[in-house]
């Protein structure tokens, strides 16, 4: 059975806006050791949505893969590891 993970991302650049590719995904605040609590967040119909615990705000673009970013940077790339 394949696997579907869930995509993780955060703003440890401390960038204004991430632009994001998936409607639903993890924000992880920072990288560890200093990630807030993962937080699932579902945009639904929406194109944004802000994190409550750390006030990203992140917006849709159709033209991301749904695992990537802009800045790529904000991906966590060590998510699968997580799960």
């Amino acid at each position: 059975m394949a696997q579907h993970l869930v995509p993780h991302f955060h703003n440890g650049p401390g960038v204004p806006v991430i632009e994001v590719g998936a409607r639903e995904f993890m924000c992880i605040g920072a990288p560890p050791p200093f990630d807030h609590p993962h937080v699932f967040l579902d945009m639904g119909g929406e194109r944004e949505i802000v994190c409550p615990y750390c006030s990203t705000l992140y917006r849709l673009d159709p033209t991301l893969g749904p695992a990537e970013a802009r800045p790529a940077e904000c991906r966590w790339e060590n998510a699968a590891q997580a799960a």
